[in-house]
């Protein structure tokens, strides 16, 4: 008998997904209110995607699509919330 226990991976990405570096309203998804980028254990991604998703971030804040740190995250423009992937908690 199996018992009812939620997946640890988000359905809605699948493992080929493409997270890109020029779509800061998806990257800013599993980016903290501090600026840090979320571990895997909180955003619930696979181990790959997570690797996908911090080489995003980091190659965005370098063209400065995304602020920096915890500074940086007060006085920059946040993204809008919109999304073509939105999801719920």
């Amino acid at each position: 008998m199996r018992k009812n226990v939620r997946s640890k991976y988000r359905p809605e990405f699948p493992g080929d997904y493409h997270f890109d570096y020029k779509d800061p309203q998806t990257l800013a998804r599993f980016i903290s209110e501090g600026g840090k980028i979320t571990p895997a254990r909180i955003s619930k991604l696979s181990l790959a995607q997570q690797k996908r998703v911090s080489a995003a971030v980091k190659k965005a804040r370098n063209l400065a699509m995304l602020p920096l740190g915890n500074e940086a995250y007060d006085f920059f423009e946040r993204p809008e919330p919109i999304s073509p992937k939105p999801f719920s908690i």
